[in-house]
């Protein structure tokens, strides 16, 4: 036999009800990305799309993309707002089976491997976990210059012999 719920313990069930509905977790969203893997040098910037797509049969509201980025490689130290000025992105309401591209722009300022994902996640604090999508192998090759400390004998020889045998030539035909 089911008792009948207190004012206060109804009340208290309706709001948790209205709270989770207001908050989603993201379960009925997906998360994909133009590319898994990409390739580029020291001080490039690179940009990816991800597109989140609501399963649901609501509208998904207020909901916040977030870009991440960690290294692959042990100490490399990583700082996310080095990668990219505009990590966080709130969402305009997605409508059921609609779906919204966010483009990231990515600058590669440390060599390595990294990974670069994005997660999704409601406004509202809820314990679902974050919906994310596939990691983006994100590979940064040094970037070869050529040594200032090895040209400065060469940059200063090389004038320097020329004005020694100028003046040695000058001093042969003085005589």
């Amino acid at each position: 036999m089911r008792r009948p719920l207190g004012t206060a313990a109804a009340l208290a069930a309706l709001l948790l009800a209205g709270s989770s509905a207001a908050a989603r977790p993201p379960s009925v969203l997906s998360v994909s990305v133009d590319r898994t893997r990409v390739a580029t040098t020291l001080g490039h910037t690179s940009t990816v799309r991800s597109t989140i797509t609501n399963h649901g049969a609501a509208t998904a509201d207020g909901l916040i993309a977030h870009l991440n980025v960690l290294s692959y490689d042990a100490g490399v130290y990583v700082d996310p707002e080095d990668w990219s000025s505009q990590r966080t992105r709130y969402l305009a309401p997605i409508p059921p089976g609609g779906s919204t591209t966010v483009t990231w722009r990515i600058d590669a300022v440390n060599a390595g491997r990294f990974a670069v994902y994005v997660a999704v996640l409601p406004r509202r604090p809820v314990s679902a976990p974050p919906k994310t999508g596939p990691a983006i192998e994100l590979a940064v090759a040094k970037r070869t210059t050529i040594n200032s400390a090895g040209i400065l004998p060469l940059a200063l020889g090389i004038p320097a012999l020329l004005a020694f045998l100028l003046a040695g030539l000058r001093l042969r035909r003085g005589r």
